[in-house]
């Protein structure tokens, strides 16, 4: 399964840091997506969804409200079967936008949903 973690950081007190070493841990092919760093945990960082250059199975979403919004569009265009708006990302207008666009959010934590804990990253 190929996974984008949008939002993924440098600093490994983040969950966008945590939630990419869960995936990679587990054997998930992950793309980090930040748009201010080069490489995040020694893995090619992309500056969009939109710039992966494989189709993505699941985008976890780790950006605040505000910017969850003006990625929607690009993670609709990379046509990912899987929307995890993990804690923290999610509002009314996040959930809105991305049902509008045919997305099917889904409200949870994606490290969880691969039986990891974040706590332990």
């Amino acid at each position: 399964m190929v996974v984008a973690v949008v939002g993924a950081s440098n600093d490994r007190r983040k969950f966008g840091n945590k939630a990419v070493r869960a995936y990679v841990g587990r054997g998930f092919d992950v793309y980090p997506v930040n748009n201010h760093e080069d490489f995040i945990e020694g893995l090619k960082a992309y500056r969009s969804v939109l710039d992966i250059p494989v189709g993505v199975d699941r985008v976890s979403l780790y950006l605040p409200p505000a910017s969850a919004l003006d990625v929607m569009d690009d993670i609709f265009r990379k046509g990912t079967s899987e929307l995890f708006l993990n804690p923290g990302s999610e509002s009314k207008r996040v959930i809105e936008k991305a049902e509008a666009l045919g997305l099917n959010p889904i409200l949870a934590c994606s490290v969880i949903d691969i039986g990891e804990s974040p706590g332990q990253y």
